[in-house]
């Protein structure tokens, strides 16, 4: 197996149960990092801090993989959520910038690094990621998209007025829309995964709240321990379930 191939192997191949683990893994990472952050009060910068270093260390064992592991590149997935989470609230709530101006940085951010990434590497599209520069660049993308997704997902909720039940049903519809456009249109594949990528946060985020913010707030006041447990089982099971194979590499 040469260079490319091996090195791909590591990235999963885009089916539905990708998608159905990445949204539970989003969810999960609202209600992980509200539990850090908030029932264990150790506050958003510690929290952030914290992630940070779970994540960085998931990112450098992904990179050093000499193949496709599902359950360390969901764990990297988990920890990009998580301290997306707690990093989105600190930037919106500690620092006060607010939903909307937390969103306008982070999305800024997040075309930043995927204009780099095209300028290095020619495409920023998953079946080119076949080396640790790559690697690199998707990861910190899919950082900044997940933080984004935080923000995105407050800001709809609480500033715009949504509530948590009616952002569901709106990023739900957005991804909806882009389902249909892959089917139904050549819109680049590119453009519409990281379209569903980035908006697959956004909702769990609000699934997430949802689960365990108070009745008085529109949630289900779910234990954030119990509901961070359930979603865990629930990527365990569908893991065993759903045999995941490598995306190929472009050629």
């Amino acid at each position: 197996m040469d260079h490319a191939k091996h090195a791909l192997a590591k990235v999963p191949e885009l089916t539905l149960a990708f998608w159905i683990i990445k949204i539970a893994a989003t969810t999960l990472g609202e209600t992980g990092g509200d539990a850090l952050s908030m029932s264990m009060n150790l506050g958003y910068l510690m929290s952030t801090f914290i992630f940070a270093a779970v994540f960085a260390v998931a990112v450098i064992a992904q990179i050093k993989a000499d193949r496709f592991q599902p359950a360390l590149y969901w764990i990297t997935i988990i920890a990009t959520t998580t301290v997306g989470t707690t990093l989105a609230d600190f930037a919106d709530r500690s620092l006060g910038i607010g939903y909307a101006g937390g969103s306008a940085i982070l999305l800024a951010l997040l075309l930043t690094s995927l204009a780099v990434w095209y300028r290095a590497m020619g495409s920023v599209s998953v079946s080119t990621i076949a080396s640790p520069k790559a690697e690199a660049f998707y990861w910190l993308t899919i950082m900044f998209s997940q933080t984004l997704g935080t923000a995105l997902g407050d800001w709809t909720a609480d500033s715009a007025g949504f509530g948590y039940t009616g952002a569901a049903m709106i990023f739900g519809g957005l991804l909806l829309v882009i389902v249909l456009l892959y089917y139904f249109t050549a819109v680049s594949r590119t453009v519409l995964f990281w379209g569903a990528f980035i908006l697959t946060r956004p909702l769990g985020a609000v699934v997430g709240d949802f689960l365990d913010k108070p009745v008085a707030h529109g949630g289900l006041a779910m234990s954030r321990y119990g509901a961070s447990i359930a979603l865990v089982m629930f990527i365990v099971v569908c893991g065993f379930l759903f045999k995941q194979r490598p995306a190929r590499v472009a050629h």
